[in-house]
């Protein structure tokens, strides 16, 4: 069985240019994420791989999983663990067959709707959102709210991971719904320490599992 990780940090250089992916890797993996996804929207796709390998390698040293947004190339071509799928990226049932049955495919969904049809593709997590009102996606959505969030956990058979606004002060809150765990983004990269950012959301959420 795939161990989906359950502190997911998806990096981003477009929130902020102090940090490059590859130190916001270094660190929010010091600070105990089990999971780091690459994104990136634009730019070159030589130049996106070579960043995936190094980014890889950083996590397999450290036994965390790496996933690529989106990009089913990329993931590819630097051997990831794994890639997050939009709803109007890739389809799933074509990335299972490009990756194969060990790699992890996580599909992102707003709606238990959208959530179904991630299960009928095959993923194997889910992550849904925003929970919480986020500016780190101009294509967000509506917030859905932790009693949507709750219903999804009870109703889809496979890890559910809350993603958008997720900070350290409601982290309690979502994993009282039964979420498997947790993404951010902002929460981590743009703060002035991602490394004590990620800590912090470590413990938040480890202090509800104990």
């Amino acid at each position: 069985m795939k161990k989906i990780g359950k502190l997911h940090v998806l990096t981003d250089i477009v929130l902020q240019d102090r940090f490059s992916h590859v130190d916001l890797t270094k660190m929010a993996i010091a600070g105990r994420a089990d999971t780091i996804q690459f994104r990136q929207k634009t730019g070159s796709t030589r130049e996106m791989i070579e960043m995936a390998k190094r980014m890889k390698a950083i996590c397999e040293k450290a036994g965390a999983a790496f996933i690529v947004n989106d990009r089913i190339d990329v993931a590819i071509a630097s051997d990831a663990d794994g890639v997050h799928l939009g709803q109007d990226d890739f389809p799933g049932p074509l990335a299972r067959r490009l990756l194969g049955d060990d790699k992890i495919i996580g599909g992102s969904a707003a709606t238990v709707e959208e959530a179904r049809k991630c299960v009928s593709n095959g993923v194997d997590y889910i992550g849904f959102g925003p929970v919480f009102a986020t500016t780190s996606k101009d294509d967000a959505g509506p917030v859905s709210g932790l009693t949507i969030l709750r219903q999804i956990v009870q109703e889809i058979p496979l890890p559910v991971i809350a993603i958008g606004g997720v900070t350290v002060e409601n982290t309690p809150r979502v994993m009282e719904t039964g979420a498997h765990g947790i993404a951010v983004i902002s929460a981590v990269c743009c703060q002035d320490d991602p490394e004590e950012a990620t800590r912090k959301l470590s413990e938040a959420f480890n202090q509800k599992r104990t």
